[in-house]
């Protein structure tokens, strides 16, 4: 039991080198897609009062299951965010930034999930909101942008879903139908699939067992229960992604798993990955979260893209490889270590990415240990370098050998070497 104590919780892991840094390239991606769209990064809180993802619906998952919650010392009902989009509502409705109001963000969820592969109660999403506006070519930017990172990542194998959900009235139109035809069905559905019908309907739709398979095919289709308005704005969805060249298939059991969505919602699959986790990405629009929060009525749309999964999906593919290592330089000091301080400081000042060893070891140690860091170059410093005033450069990587140089000319000399 201590033993275990000293280990990462169950369905969290520690993130090290190569994929640290490749989860940095990832979110620099995505940072510079979004902002070329013109979305500003946003930083939230990692909790907030339950209340805020309580919004998020009493029958889905994420609220009766999932969250991590807690009173904290001040007698408050706390809780992890599970997903960003509340709190992205929750910092409008608080600070009423001007409007369109587009954002990305970056970070950490939690959920008390099953934890499997692609799969954490500790896991990391990207995804942009924007608020302020019904237009459905608003819609189509936000997919286009989530599209626009797929491809820039190398991804071939990537379907787009698309359903409406339409209006309040016509989600609850549905509903009642939903539950009327599987309320009739009932006896046929899987024993968890009662379970779920009866904390909520719409969440039937999203189950892969196959003793649901053929309830499900044969329910009612929410494209039937939408109003003209509904209808209207999805028609003009797809007309824009059409005219953006953006492939998709109309899923009308495409519900998402959260109670605030209307309208437009959306799925990224990935025909790569296991088809128990495809699901990489998806969102849709939430135009009544906002009064929820005591905001003004005030539209919004968004996304969040699952990085664990985009990134099995990216292996799957062979695309968006690990990352080389960073170190270009690393500095071997034969005298005291006093040079190798002076040297790396100085090349780093420079711009260079550069290490060194230290603990007085032997040459030959340090030699090991500047094959073994993957950096490019070795700048050599001995007895015979400090009374001579130059440094040895050795390639560690190629044919060139090694060359003596004038300490004033180091930094030319490498810099023609390395970029």
């Amino acid at each position: 039991m201590k033993d275990s104590l000293y280990r990462a919780p169950k369905g969290t892991r520690d993130l090290v080198w190569p994929d640290s840094e490749r989860r940095r390239s990832f979110i620099n991606l995505f940072a510079e897609i979004s902002s070329s769209a013109g979305y500003e990064e946003i930083v939230l809180p990692m909790f907030e009062h339950i209340e805020v993802f309580q919004r998020l619906g009493d029958g889905t998952d994420v609220v009766r299951k999932e969250m991590y919650d807690f009173e904290d010392k001040g007698g408050r009902q706390i809780a992890l965010r599970p997903e960003q989009t509340a709190s992205i509502v929750r910092s409008y409705a608080e600070n009423r930034p001007p409007l369109p109001w587009k954002v990305w963000y970056a970070g950490p969820n939690f959920r008390y999930e099953r934890a499997q592969r692609g799969r954490y109660r500790q896991f990391d999403q990207v995804g942009m909101e924007a608020l302020g506006s019904e237009d459905p070519y608003l819609d189509v930017e936000v997919i286009s942008v989530a599209w626009r990172f797929y491809e820039a990542l190398g991804l071939k194998n990537v379907n787009l879903l698309l359903n409406s959900m339409g209006t309040a009235n016509d989600r609850s139109r549905y509903i009642e139908a939903l539950s009327e035809y599987f309320a009739n069905q009932k006896g046929d559905l899987s024993k968890e699939s009662q379970d779920t019908f009866v904390a909520n309907p719409l969440r039937v739709l999203d189950s892969k067992r196959d003793e649901d398979a053929q309830v499900i095919a044969e329910a009612p289709s929410i494209l039937d229960h939408l109003s003209d308005e509904a209808n209207d704005h999805f028609i003009k969805v797809q007309e824009g992604l059409e005219k953006l060249g953006i492939p998709y298939s109309v899923e009308p059991k495409l519900v998402r798993g959260l109670d605030y969505y209307l309208k437009t919602t959306f799925e990224f699959i990935s025909e790569s990955i296991d088809a128990a986790q495809d699901a990489i990405g998806g969102g849709g629009r939430y135009d009544g979260l906002a009064a929820e929060m005591g905001a003004p009525e005030t539209p919004g749309v968004g996304f969040a893209l699952g990085l664990d999964r985009t990134l099995m999906a990216c292996d799957a593919e062979k695309s968006f490889p690990e990352p080389k290592h960073l170190l270009e330089i690393f500095v071997v000091d034969a005298t005291d270590g006093s040079h190798a301080l002076v040297v790396a400081d100085q090349l780093r000042q420079e711009g260079f990415k550069v290490d060194r060893a230290f603990d007085n070891r032997s040459m030959k140690a340090q030699m090991k240990a500047a094959d073994k860091s993957g950096a490019k170059i070795a700048v050599i410093i001995g007895d015979d370098e400090v009374r001579s005033g130059v440094v040895t450069i050795r390639d560690l990587r190629g044919e060139d050998g090694q060359e003596e140089i004038a300490s004033e000319l180091m930094i030319a000399d490498l810099r023609k070497r390395l970029r």
